[in-house]
C-alpha cells in the first residue's frame, strides 16, 4: 500500500507539474519543455521572471531579467545573477498581494531544495491571479494525463530525495480565505417539503412551502408563483439526472438527500434568476409605454440591486435605456429584455451624462463671467476647462477669444452665452486662431487644412485657389498688422476668400465665355456668337444691331489664326476677341459714314452739278481711289449716265440701300431714318437706282484709268509685255502643282485596292487548306485526343508530386478543419436551444466521470484537512512569539532575567519544530474511527450534529449570545470558522455569512432598543465578523487600498502633524531649553487656551492643519474609490446591517443609518489599519522595526479627522481650535455617505457565490471537516448546558441528535486505547493531546431516502437519461426512435459490452466514497437491448406525463442531456478553481511559517547579541577607567533649573540636602543618592535612555525618590556636559 501510495503521489505531482506547465504557457505565449524537466528549467528563474511581468510589468520589467533567452545558462550553466530572476518573480507576487505565506525561498528554486514548494506558489499565484482577472484559471489534469512508468518512478525518487510531504494543493483556496466563511440558514424539513411541493407540481402548495419563514427564502413575490414552481421543477429534474451520473462515494454512511433534493441555497438562486426576470420584463414594458414612473418602480425593484439610482434623472433613464433596447433589437434581430447588466450600465452612463451637464453648466457660467471682466487671461483658463465640454482652445489667441466672445456675448439678448453657442463660436475661433497661425509661420499647407477645417465654417472655399488664397490672405495679414490688428477675425478671413473666389469666377467666365465663343464661331449663327459676347466680361459696348459684323470679324481672325498656326483647335484669346469686337464697332461706325457718303454722292450726281460731285468723291469716309480733280466732268456724266440705266423696282416707296463692303459684307442704311445695319432687313424694299460704291469706284477707276492709261502706254509698252509673261508662267505652275496634289490626295485608295487583291489570294489559300483538314478529321481527331491524354496525366503527376511533398501540411489543415467543425459542433450545443442528436452525440462521453473527477473531490477532501492543520499550527506558534514578544519586553525593563529569554526561547524553537512534524504526518486511525459498531454510531451521530450545526445557523447564532463575550469570540475562532473550514471553499463561505447574516438580525432584534446602540454597545457579531474579514481575507484589501497614503506618510520624513495646543506648546518650550540650556521663564504647565495665545504655538498648528487636511484628502481619495477593494462579507454584512436598521427603526433617518453603516466600514474594519499599519501588514516593516511616535501622531490626527467626517461629527468643545476643519468634514462626509450606499449595492451571496441550481448538481463527495478533540468536546458541552435557550421546541432535530449523542465524551474514549493510561497525565500533555484533529464527513440524518427508483417522476427522467446516455455513445441514428427501434449490431453490442466493463472497472477501483449509486450502477449493467425497452417504457410513461413528446422524436430528452453537459463543464470548472484555492491558501500559511520562523531567528540573534554585550561589559570592567561621580547640593540644582521642588521642604532647607551623581559600570546608567543633613535617605538608579525617551515623549518633569520634582530637559543638558562632553 505504501508503495502503491508513494505513486499515486508522484503522478500527482507530475500533473500538478503539467498543469502549472499549461497555465505558464498561457500567460507566456511561449512553449516550456516537458514536465519533467520543467523544474530543471526553473531554476534559473527566467521563466518565472517571465511570468512576473505578465502581472507586474512594472515591477518587472523586462530588462530587469538576466538572461531572457537563456543563452547564458545553455552554455555556461547557472550563474549567481540568476538569482535576481527568482526576487523579481517574488516582489512580483509580494506586489500583487499574494499572502507571503505562498512565497518560496530563492535556494529552493536555485539550489532545488524543495521544487514541490514552487510548482504549489505557482498554483497559488494562478488562483489568486484568476480572481484579479489577470490571468486564466489552471487546469485540472489528474487522470486527463499519462506518464510513463518510468517516468513515475524518477519523480517518485526525486520527491523522496526532498523527504518533505506534498503539498496539500487542494487547500490553497482556504488559505487564501483564511477565515472567510458563511453559514447556511436552511431548516432541512422546510427545503425537503418545497423539494415534494416542486415534485409534486401545484403552484400554491408550492408557494406555500417557500414562504415557510423556516426556509429563509428572500424576495419572494406572488405573481411569480408560477414561474417559481416551473424553474425549480426543471432544476430538480436537472439535478436528479446529474445525481444518477455521479460516482460512488468514499464513506459508506450513504446517500446525501440534496444528490437528489434542492438545497436552500438553490432554491434561493432559482427564486433571485425568476425575480431578475419578472423586474427586467417590467423594465422593458415601462419602455415599451415610455412611462417614466413605472420605470421608476421597475428600477427600484430590489432583485435587480441597481446602484446609482436618482429620481431627477429617471427621463435620462427612460432615453438611454430605450436607445439600448433598439440598438440591441437592430443586433439580435428581434426584441430581447435587456441583461440585468444593461440597465446598471444604463443607469450610470444616464447619471455620468447629468454630471456631465451639470459641471457643464457651471463652467459656461464661469466662462460668462470671465468675459465680462474683460481679462485675457482669466477668459482662456475659463476656456480651458474640460467641464465645459468645448473645442480645443490655443491659448497664443487668448485676445481672440476675449475680443469676439465679449462681442457676442454684448449682442445676445440675455447677454449670456449657452453651451451652444461658446461650443460653435469657440470652435470657429480656434479654427481662426489656426488660420493666423499658419500665416505667421506662412505655411500654405497648414493654412489650407485650417481653411477647410469645418470648424471654420468658411463658405466657398475651393481647392483650386488654395494658393492664391494664401497669397491674399497674407497680404491682408501684413495690412492688418500695419492697421494695428493683431488677428484676422473671420469676416476678414470670408471676404477675402470671397474677394479672391470673384476674381477667380471672373477669369473661369471669362475663359468658359471665350470658350463658348469660339464655338458659337464655328456654328455660323450671329446670335449663337452674339449670346457668348455678352457671356465675356470688361468686352466694349456690344451692340444688337452689330451681331453680324461682330460674327464676320472673330469668324475671319480665327480662320486667320488657324491658316497662321497650322493648328485647326486654334481659339482667339481674350484680347484677340476684344480687338475683333473693336473692329466690328469701328466697322460698324465706318459703313454708316460711308453709306451716308455714298448717299451724298448719289444726291449730288442727281443734282448734276461736277463741282459738288468731286467733293462728295473726294470725302475720305467713302473711301474712294483714284479721284482725280481734272476728271471731274467725265466723273459727272459717266455716274449719270449709269445712274440713269437704273429704274425703279416696284411700286413701293424704297428706303433701303445695300452696300458691299471691300471685305464682302453687306451694310444696309434706312435713307429715311439714316440707321444703319448689318442684317438685311425685312419685308422692305431697297433703291435699285442708287449707285453703289463699287459702281462709283468702277466709273471712277475707269475714267481714271483711262485718263492715267493715255499718260502711261506710251512711257510702259516694255514693262506691259514682261508682266504677261510673268503671268503666263504662273498658270502653268499651278497646274501642275494641282496634279501632284491630287495623286497624292488619292494614295489611300490606291493602298485599299492593294490590299483587296492580297486578301482575295489568302481566302484562297485558307479555304483549301480547311477542304483538306475535313477531308482527315477523324485523324486529327485522334492526334487531338491522344495530346489531351498526355497532358492531363502530366498535370495529375506534378499535381500528385506536391502533395507528396507537403504531406505535412495537408494534415495540418485536415486537422484544422476538424478542430474548428468541432468547435462548432461544441458552439451550437452551447448555444443552440435544441441541438440535434448528431451533436449531443459528438459530445456526449464527457457526461462520464473520470477517474481524475473522482481524485480532484478526494484532493479537495485532503487540501482542506491540510489547511484547517495549517492554520491551527500557524496559530499556536503565532501566540508562542506574542508571549516571546512579551518576555522580551520585561527582559528590555528589567522585569525578568535574561537567562529566563534564553530558556523560553530555546523551548519555543523545540515546540515549533515538534508541532510542525506532528502536524505534517499522517493521521492514524483511532478511538472514534475505530472501525467498530459503537465507535461508528458515535462518529456518524458527530456528523449528523455537525451537518445540523453547519446548515442551520440559527443554532450558532443563538449559542453565541448564551456565552459571554470574551468565551463567544474564542469559541468562534476555535469551533466555528473550522466547522466551515475558514471558508475554503464557496460552498462555506457562503454558509459562514449566512451565518453571521443571521447572528446580526438576531442580535439587532433582541439586543438593540435605540438606532445608536451599535455604535454606544460593542456588538459581538460585528466584532467578529471585522476581526474576520479584517485577517487574510480583507488584509491584502487594506493593503491596496491604505498602502499608498499610508506609506508616503512614513516615507515624508519633513511631515510633521501636532494638534494639541499644549503638546505644540510643550515641545516648544523643549526645544528652547535644550538649545540654551538655560530653563525657560514660560510656565510649563498651561491649557490650551493659554498655549494658543502664543503666535509660535498658532503658527505651527496652522502648519500641522494644513499638513494634516494635504495627507487627509489623500485617505479619502484612496478609501472613497476603492469600494470594489471591501472584501465582498463586509460589504455584504453593511448591506444586512442597513437593511435591517431600516426595518426595525423606520423613522429613522438615512443619515443615521449610514452613520452606523460608516462605523461598521471605516471605524471599525479601516481605522485601526490606519492608526498602526505595521500591525496589519499595510506597510513592509524588517523584524525589530517599528514606527516611530511622530509616525503614530500622525497617523492618529489623520484616524481623527476621518472618523470625524464618516460619523459627522463637527470638532467643538476641548477641539474648538480645530473647529476650522468642520467645513472640510461636511464636504468629506458627503463623499462617505456616497462611499457607504456604493458600498452596500452588493449582489446576494447565492449569486456571489454561485450557488445555484448547479452548485452540488454532479458534487462527487460530501462535505467533510477538521476539528480537535478538545473543540468537538467543547462544542457537545455548550449545547447540552444551553439545550433549552438554543431550541425551545421539544420536536427540535436538535434534541433527537444530542440524544444519539448521549454523555459528554472524554478525550480518551475519542481517541482509543492507542493512547494508552492517561490517569497520571499532566495537564500539559492532555491539552496536548485534546488538540488531536479528527475528520467528520457531514451527512444529514433528518433526509428520508428515495425508496424506489421507478416511484417519482424525477427518478423516472434520470435513469431515462443515464440509459440514453449509454445508447448514444454506442449505437448510430438521427433521432431517438431510429435508436431505440433498430436493432444493434454485433460491432455495437461490443462497443456497449466495452462501455459497461470499463465502468464497472472504475467502480471497483474506486473507494466506496466515491462510487456510483446502487441503482445507477444497476440499470448499466443491463444489455442494450434490455435498456432500449426499458428506456421505450420509460418514454411511453413520460410522456403521459406531459414531459416528452413522440412527435419531436423526444427532442426535449436531448435537450436535457446537452443541458447536463454544460453543466457538467461548469461543475469542473469551478471544483478546480477550488482547488486552486487551496493550495494559493496552504502556500500563504507555509509564507506565514516561514515568517515567523524568521522571527524566532531574529530573536535568538537579539538574545545572542544580549549575550554577547552583557560579556563583554563583565570583561571589560576591570580595566575601564571610573569616570567621576557629581556633588551638587539641592541649592545648587535649584539654581541651575534642575530642581524645580522637593515635596514637604522648603526652599530654606534646599541646602541641606545633597545629591551625588554617581556613574555606573554600565555606560549610560546612573545612580541617584540623597543626603537630608548628612544622613543617607535613598537611591534613584537613573537610566539616560529613560531620559531620552521621556524628553521625546514631551515628559518635561519627573519625580526622584516620589518626592523631588526635575526638569527633565535641564537634567539631560547637566548629563551631556558633565559625562558626555556634550
Amino acid at each position: 500500500m505504501d508503495e502503491q501510495r508513494r505513486q499515486n503521489v508522484a503522478y500527482q505531482y507530475l500533473c500538478h507539474l503539467e498543469e502549472a506547465k499549461r497555465w505558464m504557457e498561457a500567460c507566456l505565449g511561449e512553449e516550456l519543455p516537458p514536465p519533467t524537466e520543467l523544474e530543471e528549467t526553473l531554476r534559473n528563474g527566467v521563466l518565472l521572471a517571465k511570468l512576473g511581468h505578465c502581472f507586474a510589468p512594472a515591477v518587472v520589467p523586462l530588462k530587469k531579467i538576466y538572461d531572457p533567452e537563456q543563452t547564458r545558462y545553455k552554455t555556461a550553466g547557472l550563474h549567481f545573477r540568476h538569482t535576481d530572476n527568482i526576487n523579481h518573480w517574488r516582489d512580483a507576487m509580494s506586489h500583487v498581494g499574494l499572502p507571503s505565506i505562498f512565497h518560496p525561498e530563492t535556494t529552493d528554486i536555485y539550489d532545488k531544495k524543495n521544487m514541490p514548494r514552487v510548482v504549489y506558489c505557482i498554483h497559488a499565484l494562478s488562483f489568486y491571479l484568476f480572481k484579479l482577472g489577470l490571468a486564466p484559471l489552471i487546469q485540472d489534469l489528474y487522470g486527463k494525463v499519462n506518464f510513463t512508468e518510468e517516468e513515475i518512478n524518477n519523480m517518485k525518487r526525486e520527491l523522496e530525495k526532498y523527504g518533505l510531504q506534498l503539498p496539500a494543493f487542494s487547500k490553497i483556496g482556504g488559505i487564501l480565505a483564511n477565515e472567510l466563511s458563511v453559514d447556511e440558514a436552511a431548516v432541512h424539513a422546510a427545503v425537503l417539503a418545497i423539494n415534494e411541493a416542486v415534485e409534486r407540481g401545484v403552484v400554491a402548495q408550492t408557494m406555500e412551502t417557500l414562504q415557510n419563514p423556516h426556509a429563509m427564502l428572500v424576495g419572494l413575490r406572488q405573481e411569480l408563483a408560477g414561474a417559481y414552481q416551473e424553474v425549480l421543477h426543471q432544476a430538480k429534474l436537472e439535478k436528479g439526472s446529474s445525481a444518477r451520473n455521479r460516482c460512488p462515494q468514499v464513506i459508506p454512511e450513504g446517500e446525501d438527500v440534496y444528490d437528489w433534493c434542492l438545497t436552500q441555497a438553490e432554491i434561493q438562486g432559482n427564486i433571485n434568476k425568476v425575480n431578475v426576470r419578472g423586474a427586467l420584463e417590467e423594465v422593458d414594458n415601462a419602455l415599451e409605454r415610455q412611462d417614466v414612473l413605472a420605470l421608476h418602480c421597475a428600477l427600484q425593484e430590489p432583485s435587480l440591486a441597481l446602484r446609482c439610482v436618482q429620481r431627477d434623472n429617471l427621463e435620462l433613464y427612460l432615453e438611454q435605456l430605450s436607445t439600448d433596447r433598439e440598438e440591441k433589437a437592430l443586433e439580435l434581430g428581434y426584441l430581447e429584455l435587456l441583461e440585468q447588466e444593461e440597465v446598471q450600465a444604463g443607469i450610470l452612463t444616464a447619471n455620468r451624462r447629468d454630471e456631465n451637464e451639470r459641471a457643464m453648466l457651471q463652467a459656461v457660467g464661469r466662462i460668462n463671467a470671465a468675459v465680462r471682466q474683460g481679462m485675457p487671461a482669466k477668459t482662456l483658463e475659463a476656456l480651458l476647462d474640460p467641464a465645459a465640454q468645448l473645442p480645443d482652445v490655443h491659448s497664443p489667441a487668448a485676445p481672440l477669444y476675449q475680443q469676439q466672445l465679449a462681442l457676442l456675448q454684448r449682442q445676445h439678448p440675455r447677454g449670456e452665452l449657452a453651451q451652444e453657442e461658446l461650443f460653435v463660436a469657440v470652435e470657429m475661433l480656434s479654427a481662426v486662431a489656426l488660420v493666423n497661425q499658419a500665416l505667421d509661420a506662412r505655411n500654405p499647407s497648414r493654412l489650407w487644412s485650417s481653411l477647410v477645417s469645418p470648424a471654420l465654417g468658411l463658405s466657398g472655399v475651393e481647392d483650386a485657389n488654395a494658393q492664391r488664397y494664401f497669397d491674399d490672405l497674407l497680404q491682408l495679414k501684413v495690412q492688418s498688422r500695419e492697421a494695428g490688428a493683431e488677428f484676422l477675425s473671420w469676416n476678414d478671413i470670408q471676404d477675402s476668400i470671397n474677394n479672391t473666389n470673384s476674381s477667380v469666377q471672373d477669369e473661369t467666365d471669362r475663359v468658359r465665355a471665350l470658350w463658348l465663343l469660339n464655338e458659337a464661331l464655328l456654328q455660323e449663327d450671329p446670335e449663337v456668337t452674339l449670346a457668348a459676347l455678352l457671356l465675356v466680361p470688361a468686352l466694349p459696348d456690344v451692340a444688337l444691331p452689330t451681331a453680324p459684323r461682330y460674327h464676320s470679324v472673330l469668324a475671319r481672325a480665327r480662320r486667320q489664326k488657324i491658316q497662321a498656326t497650322q493648328d485647326s483647335g486654334a481659339a482667339l484669346c481674350w484680347e484677340e476677341i476684344q480687338e475683333g469686337v473693336c473692329q466690328a464697332n469701328q466697322d460698324t461706325v465706318a459703313a454708316r459714314r460711308m453709306a451716308l457718303g455714298i448717299a451724298a454722292i448719289n444726291q449730288a450726281i442727281k443734282e448734276g452739278k461736277a463741282s459738288q460731285t468731286l467733293r462728295v468723291l473726294c470725302n475720305p469716309d467713302v473711301a474712294l481711289h483714284g479721284v482725280v480733280s481734272a476728271c471731274a466732268e467725265p466723273y459727272q456724266e459717266q455716274l449719270a449716265a449709269l445712274m440713269a440705266t437704273k429704274g425703279p423696282a416696284g411700286n413701293t416707296k424704297p428706303c433701303w440701300v445695300r452696300h458691299r463692303l471691300l471685305d464682302g459684307a453687306e451694310f444696309y442704311l434706312n435713307l429715311q431714318t439714316l440707321e444703319g445695319s448689318w442684317q438685311c432687313p425685312r419685308h422692305s424694299s431697297f433703291y435699285t437706282t442708287h449707285l453703289s460704291r463699287e459702281e462709283m469706284q468702277s466709273v471712277i477707276t475707269r475714267v481714271t484709268l483711262a485718263h492715267e492709261r493715255e499718260r502711261l502706254w506710251a512711257s510702259r509698252v516694255a514693262l506691259v509685255v514682261k508682266l504677261q509673261a510673268r503671268l503666263r508662267g504662273f498658270l502653268v505652275r499651278r497646274q501642275l502643282a494641282a496634279r501632284r496634289h491630287v495623286l497624292q490626295e488619292q494614295r489611300p485608295a490606291a493602298i485599299r485596292i492593294q490590299a483587296c487583291w492580297r486578301g482575295y489570294r489568302q481566302r484562297r489559300a485558307y479555304l483549301h487548306r480547311l477542304h483538306y483538314l475535313k477531308s482527315n478529321a477523324e485523324a486529327a481527331i485522334k492526334i487531338q485526343a491522344a495530346v489531351r491524354m498526355w497532358r492531363a496525366r502530366r498535370k495529375y503527376q506534378e499535381r500528385l508530386h506536391y502533395f507528396r511533398q507537403n504531406i505535412k501540411a495537408v494534415i495540418k489543415i485536415q486537422a484544422f478543419v476538424r478542430a474548428n467543425k468541432a468547435r462548432g459542433d461544441y458552439r451550437l450545443l452551447v448555444h443552440t436551444k435544441s441541438p440535434p442528436l448528431s451533436i449531443v452525440r459528438r459530445f456526449i462521453h464527457l457526461l462520464e466521470q473520470s477517474q481524475h473527477d473522482f481524485w480532484e473531490e478526494s484532493e479537495v477532501l485532503r487540501l482542506q484537512e491540510e489547511v484547517v492543520k495549517r492554520i491551527r499550527a500557524s496559530r499556536q506558534l503565532e501566540s508562542d512569539l506574542d508571549l516571546m514578544d512579551i518576555k522580551i519586553g520585561l527582559l528590555v525593563k528589567n522585569r525578568i532575567t535574561l537567562q529566563e529569554v534564553v530558556s523560553h526561547c530555546k523551548k519555543l524553537t523545540k515546540k515549533n519544530k515538534e508541532q510542525l512534524s506532528e502536524m505534517m504526518s499522517m493521521d492514524k486511525q483511532k478511538g472514534l474511527k475505530t472501525l467498530s459498531k459503537e465507535k461508528r454510531q458515535k462518529l456518524e451521530a458527530y456528523q449528523h450534529l455537525f451537518y445540523l450545526l453547519q446548515t442551520q445557523p440559527v443554532y450558532l447564532a443563538r449559542l453565541i449570545f448564551q456565552m459571554p463575550q470574551n468565551k463567544s469570540t474564542k469559541f468562534m475562532e476555535s469551533v466555528i470558522f473550522t466547522l466551515y473550514n475558514y471558508a475554503s471553499s464557496p460552498r462555506e463561505a457562503y454558509l459562514l455569512l449566512q451565518l453571521f447574516k443571521v447572528a446580526l438580525q438576531e442580535e439587532i432584534r433582541s439586543k438593540v432598543d435605540h438606532v445608536h446602540d451599535i455604535l454606544t454597545g460593542n456588538a459581538t457579531v460585528i466584532r467578529l465578523l471585522v476581526g474576520f474579514y479584517r485577517n487574510l481575507p480583507g488584509q491584502s484589501a487594506l493593503r491596496h487600498i491604505l498602502a499608498g497614503p499610508v506609506q508616503e506618510v512614513l516615507q515624508d520624513r519633513t511631515l510633521s502633524i501636532n494638534t494639541d495646543p499644549v503638546d505644540i506648546y510643550k515641545a516648544w518650550i523643549n526645544q528652547t531649553e535644550s538649545q540654551s540650556g538655560h530653563r525657560s521663564k514660560l510656565p510649563y504647565e498651561v491649557s490650551p487656551e493659554q498655549a494658543l495665545s502664543h503666535p509660535e504655538v498658532q503658527r505651527r498648528l496652522d502648519i500641522s492643519i494644513r499638513n494634516l487636511l494635504a495627507v487627509t484628502d489623500k485617505f479619502v481619495s484612496a478609501i472613497t474609490s476603492s469600494v470594489d477593494k471591501i472584501p465582498y462579507g463586509m460589504r455584504y454584512m453593511a448591506k444586512i446591517l442597513r437593511m435591517s436598521l431600516v426595518e426595525k427603526f423606520p423613522k429613522a433617518s438615512a443619515e443615521e443609518v449610514d452613520k452606523i453603516v460608516g462605523n461598521l466600514l471605516y471605524y471599525r474594519f479601516m481605522n485601526p489599519a490606519v492608526v498602526a499599519p505595521d500591525g496589519f501588514d499595510i506597510v513592509d516593516m524588517s523584524a525589530g522595526v517599528a514606527l516611530r511616535p511622530e509616525q503614530r501622531r500622525s497617523l492618529g490626527a489623520i484616524a481623527k479627522v476621518l472618523q470625524h467626517a464618516a460619523a459627522h461629527k463637527a470638532f467643538q468643545g476641548d477641539s474648538a481650535h480645530l473647529c476650522g476643519l468642520n467645513q472640510y468634514l461636511e464636504h468629506t462626509h458627503s463623499k462617505f455617505r456616497r462611499f457607504i450606499s456604493a458600498a452596500c449595492c452588493v449582489p446576494e451571496p447565492e449569486e456571489r457565490f454561485d450557488m445555484d441550481e448547479y452548485s452540488e448538481m454532479v458534487a462527487v463527495a460530501k462535505p467533510v471537516i477538521y476539528i480537535t478533540v478538545g473543540e468537538l468536546i467543547n462544542t457537545h458541552k455548550l449545547l447540552l448546558e444551553h439545550q433549552d435557550s438554543i431550541t425551545s421546541h421539544p420536536s427540535d432535530p436538535l434534541h433527537e441528535l444530542l440524544e444519539d449523542l448521549d454523555e459528554l465524551p472524554t478525550v480518551q474514549s475519542l481517541l482509543g486505547d492507542s493512547v494508552g493510561s492517561l490517569a497520571d497525565s499532566s495537564a500539559e500533555q492532555l491539552s496536548q493531546l485534546s488538540r488531536t484533529e479528527i475528520s467528520l464527513t457531514l451527512t444529514n440524518k433528518l433526509v428520508p431516502v428515495a425508496s424506489s427508483e421507478e416511484s417519482d417522476t424525477r427518478s423516472l427522467l434520470l435513469s431515462t437519461k443515464q440509459m440514453l446516455v449509454d445508447l448514444i455513445q454506442c449505437q448510430a441514428g438521427d433521432s431517438l426512435p431510429d435508436i431505440l427501434w433498430t436493432p444493434a449490431s454485433e460491432h455495437e453490442e461490443a462497443a456497449h459490452e466495452h462501455l459497461v466493463c470499463q465502468r464497472a472497472l472504475w467502480d471497483a477501483q474506486s473507494s466506496a466514497q466515491l462510487k456510483h449509486h446502487p441503482c445507477l450502477a444497476a440499470n448499466s449493467q443491463l444489455s442494450m437491448e434490455e435498456k432500449k425497452r426499458k428506456v421505450i417504457r420509460n418514454l411511453r410513461r413520460l410522456e403521459s406525463l406531459g414531459l416528452v413528446h413522440s412527435a419531436s422524436h423526444y427532442q426535449e430528452l436531448i435537450d436535457e442531456l446537452a443541458k447536463d453537459i454544460r453543466n457538467q463543464r461548469r461543475h469542473r470548472q469551478q471544483r478546480r478553481g477550488e482547488l486552486l484555492k487551496l493550495r494559493h491558501t496552504l502556500e500563504g500559511l507555509d509564507a506565514k511559517t516561514l515568517f515567523y520562523e524568521e522571527q524566532i531567528d531574529y530573536y535568538n540573534q537579539y538574545i545572542k547579541t544580549c549575550l554577547d554585550n552583557l560579556a563583554a561589559s563583565n570583561k571589560g570592567s576591570g580595566k575601564s577607567k571610573k569616570l567621576p561621580s557629581l556633588h551638587y547640593t539641592a541649592a545648587q540644582l535649584w539654581e541651575k533649573g534642575v530642581l524645580l521642588e522637593i515635596q514637604d521642604l522648603p526652599p530654606s532647607q534646599l541646602k541641606n540636602v545633597v545629591f551625588d551623581i554617581i556613574p555606573c559600570e554600565e555606560s549610560g546608567k546612573f545612580q541617584v543618592k540623597a543626603k537630608f543633613m548628612g544622613i543617607d535617605m535613598e537611591d534613584f538608579q537613573l537610566h539616560y535612555q529613560d531620559l531620552l525617551q521621556l524628553q521625546y515623549e514631551g515628559v518635561a518633569v519627573m519625580k526622584m525618590f516620589h518626592k523631588a520634582k526635575v526638569n527633565v530637559n535641564l537634567l539631560i543638558f547637566l548629563l551631556n556636559k558633565k559625562f558626555f562632553k556634550k
